[in-house]
């Protein structure tokens, strides 16, 4: 491999030739081999330090013209765009497992948008600390690109995902109008529900996860731009919060505005926490629907087998014909990983350390797998198992008319303990709760079948 020689203050550094990096990415890349090519910086991280990086060579230019040239401005634009658009992602190879800070992160964008600026420009033009970083710390940059990836991850991914499904759930409930089954408590009978009506506790479920969401995003378009090293804003020009958040939203469409007090954007993480928090409430949702769904069509014969789910792959490498529901393990695993992402995030912002927080680039990390990884899970759940739910009304039926809980409908006419009678007679004697109720003598056959109509018990 072909080498290039790059110095920083601490002295010289050999890069490799063909990589748009500089010597304090390449300290890091050599300091902290932990993760290495596995848990790198999440390239929402990276595009958004594209964002914020163009943002702020706008702002700058604006701001202190003298210093950010129009042609330093263009060819930083430029190479932004490249970052922002993934073109550059793998000059990008910095381990989550790093400063708590994210400082090697910022400079690693800093030295790549520098060295790409150059080469677009034909000249070596621009400085990753005196241009790219100007008016910046690694203290106030790589908290705003946390809240502008984790504010992409929600909105463009996690979102759509849930109001996918949501409208998958709708569909069903029209499909299935007017069927009757067993509802069940505690994994035993109950007394009847709708199958339309056991969908909709689902898809309500979804929609009011996507509504706590939604009231988590005001928070995070709060950046801690302008804010610098420790808050004070310190060699950042007068009005540069303002104008960069207004200059990032332009370029995101998101409504993101400058941080009300830096002191607080540096060193609390508390609106990650928040809005994992409704990430996780969404996780815990679609582990109740997986395994309902599973529930439900567990079999083919000797399980529930109420509903029938699409089958995909063969289930076992030893039992011939065998199907099972991998879309729900697979969303129960993700589901599980949320859960303990949501510890690791709330650990991390609990670190908030005088005037930085510096467990930063691991709170980002899980946050957005979970956000990542619950959209992809919803979204394959979706297309490989929701839209193909069919009910199976034959075995539906008989599992409603042979619930021994229908006999709840005959408490006002019998009485509570006289039902109760009647149920346990049916269950040991192993006969119709019409036959338990007539030979216990609390009802004659005729009035029976007057007050006894499950489907009217929904």
């Amino acid at each position: 491999m072909d080498y290039r020689i790059e110095h920083d203050s601490m002295g010289e550094v050999r890069v490799p030739s063909d990589r748009l990096w500089a010597a304090q990415t390449q300290r890091s890349h050599e300091n902290f081999e932990i993760g290495v090519g596995v848990e790198t910086m999440p390239m929402e991280i990276v595009h958004a330090f594209g964002v914020l990086k163009k943002a702020a060579a706008i702002t700058n230019n604006k701001l202190r013209p003298e210093k950010m040239t129009d042609r330093k401005l263009e060819a930083i634009k430029a190479a932004c765009d490249e970052v922002m658009s993934g073109q550059l992602n793998d000059h990008f190879p910095l381990v989550v497992w790093q400063t708590g800070s994210g400082t090697q992160s910022n400079m690693n964008t800093n030295e790549v948008i520098a060295n790409r600026g150059n080469q677009i420009l034909g000249e070596k033009l621009l400085h990753p600390n005196d241009d790219v970083n100007m008016s910046q710390s690694s203290n106030d940059t790589f908290p705003t690109a946390m809240h502008i990836a984790a504010i992409l991850s929600l909105e463009n991914k996690l979102i759509p995902a849930a109001n996918t499904l949501i409208e998958t759930f709708k569909r069903l409930e029209q499909e299935n109008e007017g069927i009757v089954k067993s509802g069940r408590t505690h994994l035993q009978d109950a007394t009847p529900i709708t199958f339309t009506q056991e969908i909709s506790g689902w898809r309500s479920s979804l929609e009011r996860d996507v509504e706590l969401i939604k009231r988590s995003l005001e928070p995070l378009y709060e950046l801690a731009l302008g804010g610098t090293a420790v808050g004070t804003g310190l060699n950042a020009p007068k009005g540069f919060g303002e104008t960069v958040a207004a200059e990032v939203a332009a370029i995101t469409g998101k409504p993101f505005v400058t941080a009300v007090n830096k002191f607080h954007a540096l060193t609390s993480k508390d609106e990650l926490v928040f809005a994992h928090g409704a990430i996780k409430a969404l996780a815990c949702d679609m582990m109740k629907i997986a395994n309902d769904v599973r529930w439900l069509a567990s079999g083919p014969r000797d399980g529930l087998g109420e509903i029938f789910i699409p089958e995909n792959e063969p289930g076992s490498s030893i039992m011939p014909g065998k199907v099972n529901p991998t879309q729900c393990e697979a969303v129960t695993m993700v589901a599980v990983q949320v859960m303990g992402n949501d510890v690791a995030v709330g650990m991390a912002a609990s670190q908030g350390n005088f005037e930085l927080n510096v467990f930063m680039p691991v709170c980002i990390y899980n946050f957005l797998q979970s956000s990542r990884l619950l959209a992809e899970a919803i979204m394959s759940f979706n297309k490989n198992c929701a839209v193909g739910i069919k009910a199976n009304k034959e075995k539906m039926h008989h599992n409603l008319h042979n619930s021994l809980m229908l006999v709840t409908a005959l408490n006002p006419y019998i009485g509570y303990e006289n039902a109760a009678k009647t149920a346990k007679k049916a269950f040991k004697d192993n006969i119709s709760l019409k036959e338990a109720c007539v030979e216990l003598g609390f009802l004659t056959a005729e009035r029976f079948d007057e007050v006894f109509h499950p489907e009217q018990m929904v």
